[in-house]
């Protein structure tokens, strides 16, 4: 029945046949793969999906709307589109940014040739669920030579009251020589306490001398227990500049790579994470350098509160022939409690012998030091803490494009200093 429950959500969408075809292909080959391995984390009992393919109904949970910009955007609550916004002036440049479904009437063929293209649905367990069971999603299309100075918006809520997957795809499409900034938000919103699962993968395809500045601030409730996806695939010259914080309140595991396929590309991965309660966070960055003179860099700041779990897997994979690339990384993390637990797992593959790589990690406890100066100029103890916190994640959280996302940042971390 799952899998006729999958083809019935195809034809009520008019799903070309192309997609149609690949979601049961994924559907077959979801039990004899294996889930990513995301060293020392121990995540193979969640809940990571029931099996099923369904629509969210209307929310309550529906934000308002009246002091929004004119910049480009799109708010979802659930599986439904509840807000989309695109300047003429850029519709006339044909940019896209619509639902998944909307997107596949419009830009049929780009979807077809960029859509799973870079993560495979049989690379693993997960993969290949999500490519069955995706049940919403956007894309965001800029054309080739197209640059968009003010921030573009891609705002995804998980509705509480709701136990309906959160499972979306998000493919954004960066053409040669375009420039964009993209700032996502995937949030769990209302008072409700529906235990929900959500797979979310987002790819960014940024083709030749394309440049991207992608930020996210994930804060996904406690009762959503999450892995979430996102791949970069770059082109010759091309970058990305990932800026993300992962703020989620229960159980995520995180995949974050960069395929550096085109030679002169970069990919630059900014990463902060606050754990706490029992929560557990696993997140797996990596970098994997195909490209001649490709550079990769990775840096991962961390803060653990409570009887919390963090764990940071860096990654540098410099294939064979990759002559003249750079691989570097850096993971440190902060633990404010005795009984937090922490790995920082520095791991460098390198294949070719004319490249450049390094790596650093450290785990450890605020710098009496620095809390004695701060206190010895009249703080107390706690506001000292939180300075230097803020200061310790304050390297991502600057990428951040929109002031009011920065601000709801810093007041997240203070929200969950303050409950210490």
């Amino acid at each position: 029945m799952t899998k006729e429950n999958i083809k019935l959500f195809s034809e009520m969408h008019a799903e070309p046949s192309w997609l149609a075809d690949l979601r049961q292909k994924a559907f077959d080959k979801i039990e004899s793969l294996e889930l990513p391995v995301i060293e020392r984390v121990k995540f193979h009992r969640w809940n990571l999906g029931d099996g099923t393919i369904t629509e969210s109904e209307p929310s309550a949970n529906v934000p308002d709307f009246t002091a929004l910009d004119n910049h480009l955007k799109l708010v979802q609550v659930g599986t439904q589109t509840v807000f989309e916004q695109t300047p003429v002036e850029l519709a006339e440049q044909g940019v896209v940014f619509t639902d998944f479904h909307s997107a596949l009437e419009e830009i049929p063929e780009l979807i077809e040739e960029f859509f799973m293209s870079s993560v495979k649905y049989d690379d693993d367990k997960l993969a290949a669920y999500h490519t069955a069971y995706f049940n919403s999603g956007a894309v965001l299309y800029i054309p080739d030579n197209v640059e968009i100075t003010e921030p573009i918006e891609g705002i995804f809520y998980q509705d509480s009251d709701s136990d309906v997957p959160f499972n979306k795809h998000i493919l954004i499409i960066a053409g040669k020589n375009s420039k964009i900034s993209y700032l996502e938000r995937l949030e769990s919103r209302g008072e409700g306490s529906a235990k929900a699962t959500a797979n979310i993968t987002v790819e960014v395809i940024a083709r030749s001398d394309a440049q991207v500045k992608f930020a996210a601030i994930d804060r996904l409730g406690e009762n959503v227990t999450a892995y979430i996806s996102r791949r970069g695939k770059l082109g010759n010259d091309a970058s990305i500049d990932w800026a993300i914080g992962v703020m989620n309140e229960g159980n995520v595991v995180a995949d974050f790579d960069s395929d550096l396929i085109g030679n002169g590309s970069h990919a630059d991965l900014k990463a902060v994470a606050l754990s706490s309660g029992r929560q557990v966070q696993g997140i797996d960055t990596r970098v994997t350098n195909y490209g001649c003179n490709s550079i990769g860099n990775i840096l991962q700041h961390g803060v653990i509160l409570e009887k919390a779990t963090l764990t940071f897997n860096g990654i540098g994979h410099i294939i064979k022939g990759a002559k003249g690339a750079d691989a570097q990384q850096e993971s440190r993390v902060l633990m404010l409690s005795d009984q937090a637990r922490s790995d920082a797992n520095p791991i460098l593959l390198i294949d070719e012998n004319d490249v450049t790589a390094g790596h650093a990690a450290s785990i450890g406890q605020v710098d009496p030091e620095d809390m004695y100066y701060l206190m010895s100029r009249g703080l107390d103890q706690a506001t000292a803490e939180r300075l230097v916190v803020r200061g310790f994640l304050g390297s991502v959280i600057v990428e951040i494009p929109v002031k009011e996302v920065r601000d709801e940042m810093i007041a997240t971390i203070e929200e969950k200093l303050s409950k210490r």
